[in-house]
């Protein structure tokens, strides 16, 4: 149980460490999801539109 303690703490260096983990999954996340959701947002708007101008 120590050394996990040790290892979170990383020397007092832990919180700036695992913040910097944080940040960078937290960025990674977003530079997956914001294409992705944008992808789907713009055929649902084309889907839309297909629906208006159809007669």
């Amino acid at each position: 149980m120590n050394d996990l303690a040790e290892l979170f703490a990383m020397g007092n260096h832990g919180p700036y460490v695992w913040s910097a983990y944080a940040i960078t999954a937290v960025v990674l996340a977003l530079n997956v999801a914001q294409p992705w959701l944008a992808r789907r947002r713009l055929i649902n708007e084309e889907a839309r539109r297909r629906r208006r101008e159809s007669p």
